[in-house]
C-alpha cells in the first residue's frame, strides 16, 4: 500500500508541476497540459491494479488450468489417480468424458467422470507381491 501512495504523490507531483509550468505558458497550453497530468493521474491508479490483478490473480490461475487440463489429457490405463471426492483408483478404462476404475481391495468398478479426477499419484509399484489398496 505504501508503494501505491508514494505512486500516487508522484502522479500529483506531476499534475502540479504541470499545471505550474503551464501558468507561464499561453492560457490555451493550460488546459492541454493540466487535462492531460489529471487524466494520467485519474487512469493511473486504475492501470496498475489491473496489471497487479494480472500477474497475481489471473496469470497463475491460468497456469493452474492449463496443467490440469493437460494432465487430464494425459491418463493413460494402469495410472492410480484420486477423485475429487477422495476416492483412490487405478484406471482399468478411458473413454471421451469418462474413466473406469477399480476401487478397493475386490476391485470394484466405478464410472467417474473426466473432470472429477484431482490428481495422478506418483505410486511405483517394486514388486509383484505389493499391493495398492
Amino acid at each position: 500500500m505504501d508503494f501505491l501512495y508514494r505512486l500516487m504523490g508522484i502522479t500529483s507531483a506531476i499534475a502540479e508541476e504541470a499545471a505550474g509550468a503551464a501558468g507561464t505558458a499561453a492560457e490555451g497550453e493550460v488546459a492541454g497540459a493540466g487535462g492531460i497530468a489529471a487524466m494520467l493521474s485519474m487512469f493511473l491508479p486504475m492501470i496498475l491494479i489491473f496489471v497487479v490483478f494480472y500477474f497475481f490473480l489471473i496469470r497463475p490461475q491460468r497456469k493452474k488450468d492449463k496443467q490440469v487440463k493437460d494432465m487430464l489429457a494425459n491418463l493413460k490405463v494402469g495410472d492410480r489417480i484420486c477423485t475429487i471426492g477422495g476416492i483412490y483408483g487405478t484406471i482399468t478404462g478411458l473413454k471421451d468424458d469418462s474413466v473406469v476404475l477399480a476401487v478397493g481391495m475386490k476391485d470394484v468398478t466405478m464410472v467417474v467422470a473426466r473432470w472429477g479426477i484431482r490428481s495422478v499419484e506418483e505410486i511405483k509399484i517394486e514388486n509383484d507381491a505389493q499391493e495398492l489398496n
